[in-house]
């Protein structure tokens, strides 16, 4: 038997759609880093883009464990002395939340041109509206897949 390696004539993409409300951040990250690559689809092939298109709502209302909420983020401006941090809680509390998950998503894909690619692919809303009606996602329940995926504020 051979080995099947998907073309791109093979690869049929669906749109699925996430509420992350009241579920906890890595959990969430890592179901839909799997969904992004094609990892639970039989026909996976890993150099190929073979993962569906995903929106996460209410990133605003994600849950994080222990005392990640006060940890620190840092990053550099490029300039000398140009270290800068803030807290989990308050980039949640700030503009953009949804940067929260987009970068916990994008730190369990390789690091390579191809996840590069599959990132276009993940639409993150702080809020519960998002303009993707048109797409018909179809929705996948992260919160009934485990208990543990959900934890009360």
């Amino acid at each position: 038997m051979k080995t099947f390696s998907a073309t791109p004539a093979d690869i049929e993409k669906k749109w699925i759609l996430i509420d992350a409300e009241g579920v906890v951040l890595g959990r969430l990250a890592s179901i839909v880093a799997m969904r992004l690559r094609g990892k639970h689809k039989p026909s996976f092939t890993p150099h190929m883009d073979m993962g569906d298109n995903v929106i996460v709502i209410n990133a605003d209302k994600i849950q994080l464990t222990g005392k990640k909420r006060e940890k620190p983020n840092y990053w550099h401006t490029g300039h000398p002395g140009g270290i800068k941090s803030r807290t989990t809680g308050q980039i949640l509390e700030g503009a953009h939340p949804e940067r929260v998950v987009m970068q916990a998503v994008k730190r369990m894909l390789p690091g390579n041109r191809l996840s590069r690619k599959q990132m276009t692919n993940l639409r993150v809303f702080a809020g519960a509206e998002h303009g993707m009606e048109a797409q018909k996602p179809e929705v996948l329940d992260v919160k009934s897949m485990n208990k543990k995926n959900t934890r009360s504020a």
